[in-house]
């Protein structure tokens, strides 16, 4: 099957009989040219449009019927949707091949998110009842019309589309049988943006509840700028993907210049990518432009759609999109925008003071809100006016809008009103199932209808849950009626459990905290997919007045209702004190409190409340006493604090001490991190919030924004000194060429790009390092802006293999010239051969490592060796190629169920084996480890290959290759300087190593593990998938058909074994002191730096090993090995990781991440790509069995990856592509 043809063609003709013969005649020709969706785009046949332009009875029939007059819409879309299916049935029975009719539903000339008055930013000259109203006649008479698809497409305002998606809804439910719909938007410049100001990612969330057969782009580009936008979409949508851009950008004169054979060629590269299954042109052109792009893609495979994309994610979107899930931080919903919780802004709201409520909103978002509520429920107020003209102001402000908004109304008459002032994708807040089941369910399909995610709220008929029991059973019941009788996606649901006042002096109030936190584990227990939210403000609302402790209870109860799963809440973003800051004796009431240990905690808090009140002197004076500390101290208060009260004047008085920081860059490098290193630990220990490191990111910026102008003097005193002396600083024309290094996106290493980049630059090459995580467009921009005559990628992860992948197609598409260079740990010559160098006609040469780049380089950039050196490549390369793909061939696989019989008579001796129980059961968090005791645990032959220093038999190894006459003295230099780097990084604690580790029971269940609750052996918590050696000549060899869940006890023994699992990191800091040396333009210590931390982050995992063998697992207490011993495994255990031999997939990360809480305990992250950040990151499981061992699953067949696709819930694309290089067959080859 070949990618479709969408024609999009406006032609102007007159009602009358003669004309819709002669459009007829027309469309006939058009659908004989290979036509086969005739797409009739009634875009403007609206009475709107049609009392704007004052044209009685004119029509674009057939395939544009653009205007007509209010009360002909119904007929002239009816009659036009029976010309076009009349064309479509003729030519289909002279042809053969079906044919389809599309009716084109377009965007208006109104919109619903601008104001057509500058002066009056909350004025719309439509509604939203008005559009629905009009676009549900327009479609009614397609529908009855025969049309056979609808397409809401020109979007430009993301709300008009919803209007009529909406019409489209209502159509579907009351009366029509539904039919396929199509969705375009309309990206106006190249910032990727509709006029109305979203993302394309932002856009496509916002219409993706109406669930579009196909969604895509048309108009406003040509095809070369629309590119980038069809190439993201195509990558991040389930649906199919669909674009018509113009026949190019308009000329002066307004008309389009693409030939049918440019704008087909262009069209033709968008298919052969893999990006479409509909294309054609919009404004432009012609049918020859149709007939053109018909020729050319024909025999193009169509894209193949991905499937579970956003399986556990809760979309949202402002202008920008947002993804909420399992791998994401506590959400803040900001509170302020709510005349009932905040006296000022309910008083500038009254008083019709809306660009003051604005600021308020503005600073909410500036504080840290990623998600505002917005609530008008007061009695002074016309709720449903103000509600429309908040909204409607915040449309215009890009700084608020790029959020999404929480709805928020207790009237749903408000609730529909800010619905309809909104284009993006929101939360409604809330609903219940207080008025009954009909009542719940009427209001859930028409927040659905306008695309909302809702909260809801435990009550129902009988009253508000106060107990965790029931407040489960009322979310249970209100979860299956969203699903089964509302159709709701469960990742759109959101519970509040209710957070009621706590320590009122009721007894029955005592547990409403506990009871909440108890109910959220629940609820994330029972209900999948949905999340947990609540308004903070009630739990303290018996002090109110009393701001000290209300902030310091509601910093307490958000620190344990995070940890037991509460995933977003309605707070004060930027309010709340951190948990450690707390006074110790308040600490103390607040746990209580919450926690209800305390029969008398209600007097207790009431007497402390008395002791601090009327103390504001005091208190203003407690505050000001950390003004008397020395000038580092006081700088790392207002980092912690958030304070920028003092920060330029202590950043200036720290600058003039020459004698503590010589340079204005030392100020920052000194105070200033060591505060934001502070305010990152309390981050990732979870007692600081996103607002509060916002606050402080932004006293950080104003800090250094004054230090910026004379750290900028002092440089162009250096350039003037180098003047001086004859230096020239203009080094551009010295260069032999010009070099753009790159990390591809998703991954974080960047040691070995480094020191390519020091080799170049030593051999007189101009090298710009775009550093980690660099996306493909950026990477080739800059490499057109700096004229570059090479670009290099480089990679450690095996998912950076389909980047580079990527990155070659498009240098390809681009037409450019200059050769690429693949390197880095996961590459290899024959992937580079077989993968990436097909994807582009000039070089492409895989680089060993940095001794080989200039070598590499020089002959590649002399005219003189060009030529021969890439016919050597070209010509090995297809050696490489043929010797690859007959290895596919011959390499023969075991059946799956072959290689598991084959496991069965493997001896583990389960009916002898006697697991034994870890110690120390759960998790356990090592942070700010100390490393000096690291340090004996530093394997340094890995230290000795990043400086590329080998020594040759015997002197191979440490400390052998000090031996070495050749390298030793070299080999013993960088030793001595490594460990006089390591005695400054411990003694100044410069590098910081974090760590958490948890065992957990669990049991083999086939190829895969089950992870058990530790109190509960019959709960299955999370499942750790295994893939399994398959390679035939290995078992005739007399080998294995190993699995990871071989050293497991299988669950029919019905032992409970156990299974531990670890992620290490020595590379917090690491960035930091790389970039000092980067100032000081010293890339050996840069390169030092990072091979130290990646040193240390293995120690880390190697004394962490033998701690959990001896001490927390216990299985092997009483061993005692040399550290040789300890490198060369004699220990009993092994520590397979994620994306190495053992296990090949990296995704497997993600369920070892959501079981310890890794980036909550530790900071550690993961990638897109699943690469570990900080870089100096080691992860991977334990497995205690005396028979365990490392092994390589090698190549698998297509029967294991559908298998594990299964027992996974992943589409077999997906795996294919995270396992690529484990395959024993081309996946292409189909």
């Amino acid at each position: 099957m070949t990618c479709c043809l969408l024609l999009i063609l406006k032609l102007f003709m007159k009602y009358t009989s003669p004309t819709w013969m002669l459009g007829l005649t027309l469309l006939r020709q058009i659908l004989s040219m290979g036509q086969p969706l005739l797409s009739r785009i009634t875009e403007w046949n609206i009475w709107l449009v049609q009392v704007c332009w004052e044209l009685p009875l004119v029509a674009l029939v057939c395939l544009c019927v653009r205007v007509c007059v209010c009360m002909q819409v119904y007929r002239m879309n009816k009659t036009s949707a029976e010309i076009a299916n009349r064309a479509c049935a003729d030519v289909t029975k002279s042809t053969g091949i079906r044919r389809f009719s599309i009716g084109a539903i377009g965007p208006t000339n109104r919109t619903l998110s601008l104001s057509p008055s500058v002066e009056k930013p909350e004025y719309r000259n439509i509604t939203f009842d008005e559009l629905v109203r009009a676009y549900g006649e327009q479609v009614r008479g397609l529908l009855d019309g025969g049309i056979e698809i609808l397409m809401v497409e020109t979007i430009f305002d993301t709300a008009n589309a919803k209007a009529a998606l909406y019409a489209i809804d209502e159509l579907f439910e009351s009366k029509y049988t539904p039919v396929p719909v199509f969705v375009s938007g309309t990206i106006v410049d190249k910032s990727g943006r509709t006029l109305s100001g979203q993302t394309t990612d932002a856009f496509m969330i916002s219409v993706t509840h109406a669930q579009p057969m196909c969604l895509g782009l048309n108009c406003a580009l040509g095809a070369l700028e629309m590119h980038p936008f069809i190439t993201s979409i195509s990558r991040v949508t389930e649906a199919f993907v669909l674009c018509y851009p113009n026949a190019g950008l308009p000329n002066a004169m307004g008309g389009y210049d693409e030939t049918p054979e440019i704008m087909s060629a262009k069209l033709k590269s968008f298919a052969e990518e893999g990006l479409l299954n509909i294309v054609g042109g919009c404004c432009g052109s012609t049918p020859a432009h149709i007939k053109a792009i018909a020729e050319a893609v024909k025999g193009i495979p169509p894209r193949v759609r991905p499937t579970n994309l956003f399986i556990d994610s809760l979309l949202l979107a402002g202008l920008e999109p947002m993804k909420v899930n399992k791998y994401s931080n506590f959400v803040n919903i900001g509170e302020r925008c709510n005349v009932a919780g905040s006296k000022k802004f309910c008083r500038l709201i009254v008083s019709d003071q809306y660009e003051q409520a604005l600021q308020v909103a503005k600073l909410q978002v500036e504080n840290g809100a990623q998600i505002l509520d917005i609530n008008m429920d007061e009695g002074m107020l016309d709720s449903t006016a103000a509600m429309t003209k908040f909204v409607n102001l915040i449309s215009s402000e890009p700084d608020i809008a790029k959020v999404p908004l929480c709805i928020d109304s207790s009237k749903f008459e408000v609730v529909e009103a800010g619905l309809k002032a909104t284009q993006a994708r929101c939360i409604v807040n809330s609903i219940s199932l207080k008025e009954g089941e009909e009542d719940f369910l009427e209001k859930a399909r028409i927040i659905k209808r306008h695309g909302a995610a809702v909260v809801v709220m435990a009550f129902d008929e009988v009253g508000q849950a106060t107990g965790a029991t029931r407040k489960l059973e009322i979310c249970q019941r209100s979860y299956q009626l969203l699903i089964e009788k509302a159709n709701f996606n469960p990742n759109d649901i959101i519970f509040d459990p209710n957070i009621l006042t706590i320590a009122t002096g009721i007894d029955e109030h005592s547990s409403y905290g506990v009871e909440y936190i108890n109910a959220t584990k629940l609820i994330k227990n029972c209900l999948p997919g949905a999340r947990v939210s609540g308004g903070l403000s009630n739990l303290s609302f018996a002090f109110r007045g009393n701001e000290i402790v209300r902030e310091a209870m509601h910093s307490v109860f958000l620190y344990h209702a995070i940890k037991a799963g509460m995933d977003m809440g309605i707070v004060n973003a930027g309010n709340l004190p951190v948990y450690d800051d707390i006074p110790s004796v308040l600490l103390q009431l607040c746990e209580s409190a919450v926690w209800n240990v305390d029969s008398n905690i209600t007097e207790k808090l009431l007497d402390y409340a008395q002791s601090i009140k009327g103390t504001a002197t005091k208190s203003q004076s407690s505050e000001e006493e950390w003004r008397s500390y020395d000038t580092e101290q006081r700088l790392e208060h207002s980092l912690v604090k958030g304070i920028d009260k003092y920060v330029i004047e202590d950043t200036e008085e720290a600058r003039q001490d020459k004698s503590k920081y010589p340079r204005p860059l030392n100020v920052i490098e000194g105070p200033l991190m060591k505060g934001m290193s502070i305010v990152g630990d309390l981050f990732g220990s979870g007692k600081m919030f996103l607002p509060q490191v916002i606050k402080s990111a932004r006293v950080m910026k104003k800090a250094v924004s004054h230090l910026v102008p004379f750290m900028e003097k002092e440089k162009e005193e250096n350039i003037a000194r180098m003047q001086e002396q004859g230096i020239d600083v203009e080094e551009e024309d010295y260069h032999l060429g010009t070099i753009v290094l790159a990390t591809v996106k998703g991954d974080v290493h960047d040691i070995g790009k480094n020191i390519v980049g020091v080799v170049l630059g030593c051999n007189n090459y101009k090298v710009v390092d775009l550093g980690v995580m660099t996306p493909c467009d950026k990477i080739l921009n800059t490499a057109i802006e700096e004229k570059a005559d090479i670009v290099g990628l480089s990679g450690l992860i095996t998912p950076s293999l389909e980047e580079m992948i990527h990155v070659a197609k498009e240098m390809e598409r681009r037409k450019m010239n200059i050769p690429l260079l693949i390197g880095g740990a996961t590459t290899s010559k024959t992937h580079t051969a077989v993968k990436i160098a097909p994807q582009y006609t000039k070089p492409c040469v895989h680089v060993l490592d940095a001794s080989k780049s200039v070598v590499v380089v020089s002959a590649l950039l002399d005219d003189s060796k060009m030529k021969e050196f890439f016919d050597e490549v070209v010509e090995e390369y297809e050696d490489i190629c043929d010797d690859y793909y007959q290895s596919l061939k011959n390499h023969k696989s075991l059946p799956l169920e072959k290689a598991r019989s084959k496991a069965k008579l493997l001896q583990f001796h389960w009916d002898t084996y006697k697991p034994v129980v870890p110690k120390k059961l759960g998790i356990t968090v090592l942070n700010d480890y100390d490393l000096a005791k690291l340090i004996p645990y530093i394997d340094w032959k890995p230290f000795f290959d990043v400086w590329q220093l080998r020594g040759k038999y015997p002197n191979r190894g440490y400390p052998k290759i000090f031996n070495d006459t050749e390298v030793g003295p070299q080999a013993r230099k960088e030793f001595d300087a490594a460990q006089e780097m390591l005695k400054m990084i411990v003694e100044k604690r410069l590098l910081k190593a974090n760590g958490v580790v948890a065992l957990f029971p669990a049991c083999a269940d086939g190829d895969d593990i089950r992870v058990l609750d530790v109190d509960d052996h019959s709960k299955v918590v999370d499942t750790l998938y295994g893939l399994r050696q398959q390679a035939e000549r290995q078992v005739e060899q007399g080998g294995t058909t190993l699995c990871i869940s071989d050293f497991v006890a299988p669950k029919s023994t019905g032992i409970v074994d156990y299974i531990g699992m670890f992620a290490v990191s020595a590379g917090f800091g690491s960035a930091e002191l790389c970039n000092k040396y980067k100032e000081e333009l010293d890339d050996y210590n840069v390169i030092m730096v990072k091979a130290l931390a990646d040193r240390l982050a293995e120690a880390f995992a190697e004394a962490l090993h033998e701690i959990v063998r001896k001490d927390y697992w216990g299985y092997n207490d009483e061993e005692s090995f040399a550290t040789d011993d300890l490198l060369q495994i004699k220990y009993q255990g092994i520590r397979p990781a994620p994306g190495y031999p053992s296990q090949p997939d990296h995704t497997e990360k993600c369920t070892m991440w959501r079981l310890m809480n890794v980036e909550e305990h530790t900071g550690i992250k993961l990638t897109e790509s699943l690469a570990m950040d900080p870089p100096a990151s080691v992860s991977a499981l334990y497995f205690s069995h005396p028979s365990s061992s490392y092994f390589a699953v090698g190549k698998i067949a297509k029967d294991q990856v559908v298998d594990y696709a299964k027992r996974k819930s992943e589409s077999v694309a997906n795996v294919e592509k995270w396992l690529a290089s484990s395959l024993s067959y081309d996946p292409e080859a189909r």
